[in-house]
């Protein structure tokens, strides 16, 4: 992963290039806890170099604060914490995913960004029961690839609860 750090991918290049009932599927893969998972590419919006991130009072453990991106205020979401995995000390390969789902944009702060991969539809297999401790809920399947597996995420669920822990700051800011 060495030269990560000079260039990420541009909006451009995460463009989704797979057509409906293609056989394979392209996935934007990123390392968390030394596993690597998979999403859409479809749904990243863009990729960022870790940037300031403002706190926000009483918001649950896993969100880390909200960013200011070209005017728009991103909730971010530690996938570190909202796996339950240990914390890590935030690096140069340290980024954030920006993702677009259901008319709301959430970043997801991840240890680093692999590459953009795309893999046969045969070669995913559903989520196992237990997968390193991750709700299975939260996993679309496992890819096989070569001598490598990528956990995808079923990231609409993944956002559906960053959302419902963002509302539950909303109502009590409401509130008060």
């Amino acid at each position: 992963m060495e030269g990560m750090e000079a260039r990420d991918p541009s909006p451009e290049a995460l463009g989704d290039k797979t057509a409906a009932g293609s056989d394979t599927r392209q996935l934007v893969t990123f390392v968390l806890g030394g596993e690597e998972f998979g999403i859409e590419i479809g749904l990243v919006k863009e990729i960022n170099r870790l940037m300031k991130i403002t706190p926000v009072p009483k918001a649950p453990p896993a969100v880390e604060g909200v960013i200011n991106l070209r005017g728009q205020v991103v909730p971010v979401v530690d996938l570190r914490r909202e796996f339950k995995m240990a914390t890590r000390r935030e690096d140069r390969h340290t980024r954030i995913v920006v993702v677009e789902m259901a008319e709301m944009t959430v970043g997801f702060m991840v240890d680093a960004v692999s590459e953009v991969l795309t893999i046969p539809r045969s070669s995913v297999e559903p989520p196992p029961p237990i997968i390193g401790g991750l709700d299975s809920d939260l996993v679309n399947g496992v890819g096989k690839i070569e001598d490598r597996l990528v956990i995808i995420l079923d990231l609409a669920r993944v956002v559906a609860r960053a959302t419902s822990a963002l509302k539950g700051i909303e109502d009590q800011s409401a509130e008060h």
